[in-house]
């Protein structure tokens, strides 16, 4: 029996809680900070999630013997590190801060797929001191430009410019501090055309398990117009992605991944999140995330019938590849509500009036916080809605019903989650 704790506040997190307390070996589990979703189902810690100190203070005060990191900034900044030096006996399941590049450096991760032959879009970098070069680079390209700040900008770092000069304004504005730190070095990349999808793993750094694959939808607004968000809805299956395709992604890019990691030597027991492209019928990553996606999570693990805990658990006892991901036949989708004005500015504390019941499908609080007796909003995306079904379709008309019977000011969603499959 293991004392758990799960790191973030987000639906990602719920839906973690949700599924870990499924397991037999789970005996108490914590959220650090949580939201008012997980408190309903566990003991909620209120600390900062970059006060490391006290988080490691947390773990040896409530036997925990495993920590479950949601958000990639703790990841980034280096909490693996922080535990194997003064915690050495608790494990936390995400890479250390070098393998946390993957994600928290876009060209970090783009040099790595080069070195490795993973397939994805020709690229060069620029830094602060190279502006006249980026300037030349982009006179002789032709658009769509991509631009991509190299550090972690709460996923609006990447720029998509028809416009030759307008991508030369952006540019300037991105390496003199749009972003900050984030945009000190810029990624220019060539555009791809293609549907895009994700696939997850679990490794150990060794081996890997394959968890059910997602789509998301990021544009606030219907036919993926608008804005991006951190994530409107999600699909999971894909009904594109055959047996035939997720073989060329195993072998194209899951397993030379993997192969990297070990050449490299890189500390990784954790999730890995590949964000794909379909051009043509061959894919391409667009990215590496070092942890789960936020909608996607909310789809994907309903999906896994395996214990979860237990295949997390086999990452530390170096029995991975003994295990196996049982996945349910149903189509899982989730569709988000989010406050009135996001992704730009909007309110707060909102109160939210939820129906008695909601019959196959499972709410995930979001930004949620609970005061006094009410449920209020507490951040842009406040609810994910997932549902089951035969078939995406299906899943996705029951979560709209869902929707409809939620209120709150203000409130906002999608009704067009899975219209391009």
């Amino acid at each position: 029996m293991k004392n758990v704790l799960v790191l973030g506040s987000g639906g990602r997190e719920h839906a973690l809680c949700w599924k870990l307390l499924q397991s037999d070996q789970c005996d108490e589990l914590f959220a650090l900070p949580g939201n008012a979703g997980t408190s309903q189902l566990v003991q909620n810690v209120d600390i900062a999630l970059s006060d490391f100190r006290q988080i490691g203070d947390f773990c040896e005060k409530n036997k925990i013997s495993l920590v479950i990191v949601g958000p990639e900034q703790p990841l980034v900044d280096g909490i693996v590190n922080y535990f194997q030096e003064n915690h050495p006996d608790i494990h936390v399941f995400g890479p250390d801060k070098e393998a946390s590049k993957l994600e928290g450096s876009k060209d970090y991760a783009k040099e790595f797929m080069m070195e490795f032959g993973i397939p994805t879009a020709a690229y060069r970098s620029f830094n602060t001191d190279q502006l006249e070069e980026s300037m030349n680079f982009l006179d002789e390209s032709n658009g769509p430009y991509v631009l991509k700040a190299d550090g972690l900008a709460a996923g609006k770092g990447v720029l998509i410019i028809e416009d030759r000069e307008e991508a030369k304004v952006s540019m300037r504005e991105m390496l003199s501090g749009k972003f900050g730190e984030a945009s000190s070095t810029v990624v220019v990349e060539e555009f791809l055309d293609g549907i895009e999808f994700s696939v997850f793993v679990v490794t150990d750094g060794e081996e890997y398990l394959i968890l059910p694959e997602a789509k998301d939808y990021k544009r606030i607004g219907e036919g993926n117009t608008g804005l991006n968000t951190g994530g409107m809805g999600a699909v999971s299956p894909v009904p594109f992605v055959s047996k035939k395709l997720m073989r060329k992604v195993e072998d194209q890019v899951i397993k030379p991944t993997i192969e990297g990691i070990k050449k490299r030597k890189l500390n990784y027991k954790g999730f890995i999140f590949f964000g794909l492209i379909m051009v043509g019928d061959e894919p391409k990553v667009i990215e590496y995330n070092c942890r789960m996606g936020d909608p996607e999570t909310e789809v994907v693990i309903p999906r896994i019938e395996s214990d979860l805990l237990d295949l997390i658990s086999s990452c530390f006892s170096g029995d991975l590849s003994s295990k196996e991901v049982l996945i349910t036949e149903q189509s899982a989708t989730t569709v988000m509500l989010v406050s009135g004005g996001y992704p730009e500015a909007y309110e707060k504390g909102k109160k939210i009036s939820l129906p008695t019941e909601s019959k196959g499908s499972i709410i995930f609080h979001s930004g949620t916080k609970m005061e006094a007796s009410d449920l209020l909003t507490n951040g842009g995306r406040v609810l994910a809605l997932t549902s089951f079904a035969n078939n995406f379709k299906d899943a996705v008309q029951q979560s709209m019903k869902l929707a409809e019977q939620i209120e709150f000011e203000g409130k906002n969603y999608r009704r067009d989650i899975g219209f391009d499959l």
